[in-house]
């Protein structure tokens, strides 16, 4: 066993499950007050789910033996036949560090595709579609393009660390459900705004600081390759998110919190697949045209007509092709040329066809079955309050509530109960108007 090799991925794991918390205030303060637990627990959800699954089945079939070149076989089915002293065949580090942080892949996949269904579904068909999706499309997709056996991965597609596996697959899938989901309530009428910027920022700082993990930990080494990704990690999305505000400034008038947040993500999720293969240069290259790109894509749903709340497609989708088909051009060491942008476009487009084919048939299958979409009352009056028995915040706590229980404040006769009690109206008013 390599121990440091091994501390190494270890804590890149955790570096990459920080990451779906990060994940979950990123989108949480996105939506509405109204749902913005909803948005949370969306994420959350899948930390519980996909840990389970990925031991039961999940990991058997996404790194077991090869059957076909699309799947792994059930012989790791529960872990079987895996001890503490089990190392992986390369690198020298136990099979369990290398379970542990694959399985922080498979939980954060399927949460990015939440943010495009964002205050109108289910909570439990959420959950429900969760879990058919990470088994049927994340864990075959993972095989193919990881796994030794798996058809991309012996084709010689580059995808270091899930330009195709997690962003692609994820932002296709996401926009299979929105078309089966339909559109929120007052799409493209009601103002939408995210109701809380700070928490953006805060989930986009924590999904930068885990992402060195989920990129640099894809090494499984503590090594030259680890720290070029992570140089890379950085340099492209400091240029990305300068390239989303430029646009952003030129098309829009105004550098927003929000789009550098965005830019930001875009950055993070171009040079995934190709940060271990491109140089300084590249790297920022990469980032600056995700940034700009992605900016530009995120308006294409209200072109299209595609509800995507969160803009998971123009983002997700578009920033992992970006990345995935740039590094055909741009790896170095003689790695680049038409020939490798071939097979890159191959592996992009065909997790593409696969993923949005088999998302829109599942999505179908929820939404015939339990039912996918919330109630229109439901949907209006906040998911938080019917899914959750709960809200982010409770306005009409501040203050008088308790003085108004008692009748007035003491000696002050009617009056000053009155006074309480319309000043608490005023707080309902506003947080009707807040949760709108």
């Amino acid at each position: 066993m390599n121990g440091a090799d091994t501390t190494f991925v270890l804590v890149s794991a955790f570096l990459v499950m920080v990451m779906t918390p990060g994940l979950a205030f990123f989108y949480g303060g996105m939506v509405r007050v109204k749902s913005a637990l909803n948005m949370l627990m969306m994420s959350f959800i899948s930390l519980a789910i996909v840990s389970v699954l990925w031991v039961l089945y999940g990991y058997s079939l996404a790194f077991g033996p090869d059957t076909g070149g699309v799947i792994g076989n059930l012989d790791f089915i529960g872990l079987k036949g895996i001890s503490p002293d089990s190392l992986t065949g390369k690198g020298g580090i136990p099979v369990f560090a290398f379970v542990l942080f694959q399985m922080m892949f498979a939980i954060i996949t399927p949460a990015l595709m939440s943010g495009a269904l964002a205050d109108r579904v289910k909570f439990s068909a959420w959950a429900v579609f969760l879990t058919l999706w990470v088994s049927v499309v994340y864990f075959p997709v993972a095989h193919w393009v990881w796994a030794e056996g798996g058809w991309l991965f012996d084709l010689g597609v580059i995808d270091f660390a899930g330009g195709t596996a997690v962003h692609i697959n994820a932002g296709i899938g996401a926009l299979a459900a929105v078309l089966v989901v339909g559109k929120r309530i007052g799409f493209k009428k009601d103002p939408m705004r995210p109701h809380s910027l700070p928490l953006v920022m805060l989930g986009t700082a924590l999904l930068w600081f885990g992402w060195f993990g989920f990129n640099a930990g894809s090494a499984l080494a503590a090594d030259g390759t680890a720290a070029t990704m992570a140089l890379n990690t950085q340099l492209a999305t400091g240029a990305a998110m300068l390239g989303w505000l430029i646009y952003e400034r030129i098309k829009h008038g105004a550098f927003t919190t929000l789009g550098a947040a965005s830019g930001a993500v875009a950055g993070l999720v171009a040079i995934t697949p190709s940060g271990a293969a491109v140089n300084a240069m590249g790297a920022l290259l990469i980032g600056v045209v995700a940034g700009a790109a992605c900016s530009w894509a995120v308006s294409l749903k209200y072109k299209l007509g595609f509800d995507d709340s969160l803009d998971v497609v123009g983002v997700h989708l578009v920033g992992g092709v970006i990345g995935t088909l740039l590094v055909g051009f741009l790896a170095v060491d003689g790695a680049g040329g038409l020939t490798q942008f071939g097979k890159q476009a191959l592996g992009a487009f065909s997790v593409m066809a696969f993923s949005f084919a088999v998302s829109w048939l599942l999505a179908k299958l929820v939404q015939a079955t339990i039912g996918f979409r919330a109630d229109p009352d439901d949907e209006a009056a906040g998911v938080d309050q019917a899914f959750h028995a709960e809200t982010a915040y409770d306005f009409s706590a501040v203050g008088g509530s308790s003085v108004r229980d008692r009748g007035g404040l003491p000696g002050s006769g009617t009056a000053a109960g009155e006074s309480v009690a319309a000043n608490t109206a005023r707080h309902d008013s506003h947080d009707s108007k807040v949760d709108a």
